[in-house]
């Protein structure tokens, strides 16, 4: 299993759908699965606030659970990998996909997803302007995530690498499949 993780516009779904589609892997993206849970289409916008209505604690957990849920299932049916892509923010969420992919019998990597913050902002500027964009991260909900977001302690490295996604995405996957060793 490969888990793209970071912040808001950190480049980590344009990679973590580039390496499943390259894989020909399932992937699962928080930002789609929570749409779906709510009933909504992707690219309906959402703008509400940190940590409220569909970006809520509860909901937000529904949808990490959701991910697993599916993973689970594919790793069931023989896939031999399956690709997440969300924040993963928070390092006992990154711990519940340890223990899925354990008694899945599955390897697990996760990539930290990173890039400078003039970067952040013109992705989201992109982003606004997309109609078919599914994301609804803002700036403020950026900085708002960039304070309670934590990053991979030295506990967690034997599984984690970090990744500037600043360069082309091809390049990117060459340079992953070697650290991953696939």
């Amino acid at each position: 299993m490969v888990v793209f993780f970071g912040m808001i516009a950190s480049g980590k779904s344009t990679l973590g759908e580039a390496w499943a589609e390259q894989h020909r892997a399932p992937y699962y993206n928080t930002d789609r699965v929570r749409k779906e849970l709510a009933g909504l289409r992707p690219t309906d916008r959402r703008a509400e606030a940190a940590e409220q209505g569909i970006y809520a604690a509860g909901f937000t957990e529904k949808t990490y659970c959701t991910l697993l849920e599916r993973a689970a299932a594919d790793f069931s049916r023989g896939e031999e990998m399956v690709v997440l892509d969300g924040s993963y923010g928070r390092r006992e969420d990154r711990e519940a996909v340890r223990r899925m992919a354990a008694l899945a019998g599955a390897r697990c990597v996760f990539v930290l997803c990173t890039c400078r913050e003039q970067e952040v902002r013109r992705r989201l500027a992109l982003r606004a302007r997309d109609p078919r964009s599914v994301f609804d991260g803002r700036w403020e909900i950026y900085l708002r995530q960039r304070e309670g977001f934590e990053l991979p302690d030295a506990a967690e490295s034997a599984d984690s690498l970090c990744l500037d996604t600043e360069q082309e995405v091809g390049v990117l996957l060459v340079g992953l499949g070697t650290e991953v060793g696939l």
